[in-house]
Order: C-alpha cells, then sequence, then structure tokens
C-alpha cells in the first residue's frame, strides 16, 4: 500500500468520524440529562436539510447578484453623456455604478456560505429537537417511542419540504463542490503525498469546527457547574432538585444541546457522503448511538470509538480498490458484505461489551417531583 492511498484512508476515516463524533456527543449530552435520544438520525436529517437548502439558496443569491452586478456595468457603459448627466445630478455617475457593479459581481466567500448552513442545521436540529423535550419533559411521554417517532417523520417531512422546494419528483437537493477546503484556498501547490492527500482531500471546514465543538463539550460536561448540574440530573435528580437544580430546564438544555450538534453532524455527514442530499443519513443516527454507548457516555472514548467505526465505514467504501483487503470467493458476496461490515463490527462489539457500560442511572425515566 502506497503513502498516497495510506493518507487516502486517513483523511477519509477522519472525514467520516467528524459526523459520527459530533451526534454521539449530543447524545451523551441528552442522556447524561436523564432523556434517551433516540431521534439523533432524524434530527440528522433535518439538519442536514435545512443546511443544503441555505446553501443551495445562497448559490441562487449570489448569481442573481452577480447577474444584477453585470447589467449595472453594462448600463453604465451604454449610457450617453446627457444620460449621465442626469443621472449625475442625483448623485449618481459613471464611477459609481461601476464601483456597485464591481462589488454586486464579487461572490459571496465559499466557507462563509458553508458556516450560515451550519448555523442554519443547528437551528434547525435543537427546534426538531424541542419536539422529543416536550414529549418527555412535560407531557411525561415514553422516550423510546417518541425517539423512533421523530425518526419516522423525519424523513417524510424532509421530501415534503423538497419537493416543495424543488419541484415535484425532484428528491436530491445538489451539494456544490465548492464548498470543499483544498491546498489552493490556502496558497499551497496541489501535490499527491500523504500529508497533502491527509490533510486536504477530504477537507471540509467541519473538520475543525468539530474539533472546537468537541473540546467545548468537553469543558462545559466536566468544568463548569452547568455540566455538573447536568450529570447530576441524569444520575439522582430527586437529589438535585433538593438543592434547587430544576430539573426539568437540565433535561431541556440537554435535548436542545443534543439537537445542535446533531444538526451540525447532519450536514457534516452530507459533506462527507458528497454529491447530494436525499432525505436520508444512511442511519448513520443509529451508528451514531452505538458509538456513545461502545464509548461509555464518555468524550475521550466516544472520539476513539468514532475514528474506529469510520475506518470500517471507509474499508467499506474503498474496499473494491484497496489490494490488501481479502477478496471473498463467494459470487457477489464482495459487493454487499464489505459495505455491511460496520454494522457487523457495531453489533458484535455491543454484544461484547454491553454487560460494562455504564449508563446515566436515571436515563430513561420521566421525572416527577412528588416521589422525592
Amino acid at each position: 500500500m502506497s503513502w498516497t492511498v495510506l493518507g487516502d484512508i486517513l483523511g477519509a476515516t477522519i472525514l467520516f468520524a467528524v459526523p459520527l463524533l459530533l451526534v454521539a456527543v449530543g447524545g451523551m449530552y441528552s442522556e447524561r440529562s436523564g432523556i434517551i435520544n433516540l431521534a439523533l438520525e432524524g434530527i440528522m436529517i433535518i439538519g442536514a436539510l435545512a443546511g443544503t437548502l441555505m446553501i443551495n439558496a445562497l448559490s441562487t443569491f449570489n448569481e442573481n447578484r452577480q447577474n444584477v452586478g453585470t447589467l449595472l456595468m453594462n448600463v453604465g457603459k451604454a449610457m450617453t453623456p446627457e444620460e449621465m448627466e442626469k443621472f449625475s445630478a442625483i448623485g449618481f455617475n459613471r464611477d459609481y455604478l461601476a464601483g456597485a457593479a464591481a462589488n454586486m459581481q464579487r461572490p459571496m466567500s465559499p466557507q462563509a456560505v458553508v458556516l450560515i448552513a451550519l448555523a442554519c442545521a443547528a437551528a434547525a436540529g435543537v427546534i426538531f429537537s424541542l419536539l422529543l423535550a416536550f414529549a418527555s419533559i412535560n407531557l411525561k411521554a415514553d422516550q423510546t417511542i417518541g425517539g423512533t417517532a421523530l425518526n419516522l417523520l423525519a424523513p417524510a417531512l424532509s421530501i415534503v419540504i423538497t419537493w416543495a422546494v424543488q419541484g415535484q419528483g425532484k428528491s436530491n437537493i445538489i451539494i456544490p463542490p465548492w464548498i470543499r477546503l483544498n491546498a489552493a484556498a490556502f496558497g499551497i501547490q496541489q501535490q499527491q503525498n500523504l500529508v497533502q492527500n491527509l490533510v486536504f482531500k477530504n477537507l471540509f471546514i467541519t473538520t475543525p469546527i468539530a474539533i472546537i465543538l468537541f473540546a467545548a463539550a468537553v469543558i462545559l460536561l466536566y468544568k463548569t457547574r452547568f455540566g455538573l448540574r447536568m450529570r447530576s440530573c441524569g444520575e439522582h435528580p430527586q437529589a438535585a432538585d433538593s438543592v434547587g437544580i430544576n430539573v426539568y430546564k437540565m433535561r431541556y438544555a440537554g435535548v436542545m444541546i443534543s439537537g445542535f450538534l446533531a444538526g451540525v453532524g447532519g450536514l457534516a455527514f452530507a459533506f462527507a457522503a458528497g454529491g447530494a442530499f436525499s432525505s436520508t443519513v444512511a442511519g448513520y443516527g443509529f451508528l451514531a448511538l452505538a458509538v456513545m454507548i461502545f464509548g461509555n457516555w464518555k468524550p475521550f472514548n466516544i472520539l476513539g470509538a468514532s475514528l474506529f467505526f469510520a475506518l470500517f465505514m471507509v474499508f467499506g467504501s474503498y474496499a473494491g480498490s484497496l489490494s490488501f483487503i481479502p477478496k471473498i470467493p463467494l459470487n457477489g458476496v464482495d459487493t454487499y458484505f464489505w459495505p455491511a461490515l460496520p454494522y457487523i463490527v457495531t453489533m458484535v462489539l455491543l454484544i461484547l461489551t454491553s454487560k460494562k457500560s455504564r449508563a446515566p442511572k436515571a436515563e430513561g425515566i420521566p421525572y416527577d417531583k412528588s416521589t422525592r
């Protein structure tokens, strides 16, 4: 295996680990507060939907803005001196029109577009997660059933919204290639080597953002009063309430943080999948739940589990082009076995490690003050 191929594999592993990490940490926050969030899959879909629609809307806005700029420039060139003199009387002149046209022809920065899309994905994730929070906290509904219902609702709602925006039957939302960060964006000459393949071949702005969000999540959970209160609500809400902690508010906060991270993770998955978003995240929300459980609800364990599972995802995706992966002699088995491998590994590991998992004691149990 060449160094270039190794760089490809490692870069792709990081790319696929980012959405797993974000969503699993989001699920950890919800469950640490005492709410089981099975709706991570649905929240990812809604976040990806909002983010990709915003990218396309801003792309259209950029194109229209550039067209208006071109029109202004042509109008300025076509004006006769007499017409320009009339416009100059109200403060317009040829230089003003040329400057306005030049500004409108300058497109919005691609990464600014991605940041706005990420903000929309996060907001959509928070709003959608509030449905689970309201049902679980206020209505004291079964959290497993509530999360399952939202997972069923999300893809159907996504298709309806996509058709409403793009037209009947147009289910794919195209993701433009210019959102990717490449070596040229940093003034580096593009080369095929280990470092550049590792860093730039699969680099999106979601990768550094995921690192920042992960660090912030660790600090928030373990180094702040807020994190201590949230963890206490997931372990013993009656004791937390007895010292003045509002259990309902802390659980709402946990679910909303979960929605925020899962929404961003949904858009990060859409970038990793590439090409277009089709109202699905291919079971990544459930895989993130497995990562969270395998990571024992601890951030750094979740980070390692995300990289581990992402590596198997890459092997499943690259199996046909990697010479060191053995071929299965049975006809057609390779086509299905290697893509299914990450999910097979997930089931096997959960079976082997489930007895050692220690979930928050009060997760899934609706809080009732009268039981103190």
